[in-house]
């Protein structure tokens, strides 16, 4: 477990699926602008960033070459890491081709599974959400091809105008940015990630379970002692949430 000390009037903040890119570059540019502005704003008070993963509707690390755009983002990122503000990074489903570039030139820890930290006398486990939980067989099976490597290594043959095109191509065609089942409350007991959540405190306590992917701002009390947060996103709900030293909220971004 990762161990944090938060410092004097300094707060953390959570924020997940912006989906950045998708439908097109032109379209998610407004969102684009409103996050950069809430990261702007935050940074008076930042004392660690969480970003939960699909930041980008699709993202795959040449050896030499990223997507192009989002200029914007990588910029005031790179900005608050420079005057020493912890980012961490978790990469999601639609951005999981990770594969140095945050860590060299953002000097962004990258994580590719959840993670537990102790912030201040609080436990929190983190991580985006997909593949865990009971169900969704589909998918995981979907994940072990895209994450294996000789899949990606298969993958960088495609020269990158080609391998980019088809990989927005498939991520906005498969509508992975906000399905129906995305934005719709299945009930807590249908709720996978609740579920998972539940037989995690079966083994050890944590006080916040911190997951994005489900689209969906929940708060949901496991025990008497143990909270389930589900970020919401940056397409629909434009949530975040954050840790003050003491009590986490939910919270919705009023910048325009």
């Amino acid at each position: 477990m990762k161990n944090i000390t938060l410092p004097t009037g300094k707060k953390v903040y959570f924020a997940s699926d912006n989906h950045l890119g998708a439908p097109t570059m032109e379209q998610s540019l407004p969102r684009e602008k409103k996050f950069v502005a809430w990261l702007d704003k935050i940074k008076e008070d930042a004392g660690v960033i969480f970003l939960m993963g699909d930041l980008f509707d699709f993202w795959f690390e040449y050896k030499t070459v990223v997507p192009k755009g989002f200029t914007r983002t990588l910029g005031k990122l790179a900005e608050l890491s420079d005057v020493g503000i912890p980012i961490y990074y978790f990469v999601g489903n639609h951005d999981l081709w990770m594969n140095g570039y945050f860590e060299e030139e953002l000097n962004i820890p990258v994580f590719h599974e959840p993670q537990q930290f102790r912030i201040n006398n609080t436990s929190f486990f983190i991580g985006h959400g997909d593949g865990l939980g009971p169900g969704d067989k589909g998918f995981k099976r979907m994940k072990k091809v895209f994450t294996n490597p000789f899949s990606k290594w298969l993958f960088r043959w495609l020269h990158p105008d080609l391998g980019v095109k088809l990989g927005q191509y498939l991520s906005v065609k498969n509508k992975l940015i906000s399905g129906d089942e995305d934005i719709k409350f299945l009930g807590e007991e249908n709720e996978w990630l609740v579920q998972y959540a539940k037989r995690k405190l079966e083994d050890l306590h944590y006080d916040y379970f911190i997951f994005g992917h489900r689209h969906l701002p929940l708060e949901i009390d496991l025990n008497e002692k143990s909270k389930y947060i589900n970020l919401g996103d940056w397409i629909i709900h434009y949530t975040y949430a954050v840790f003050d030293g003491n009590t986490l909220n939910l919270k919705k971004n009023k910048i325009e």
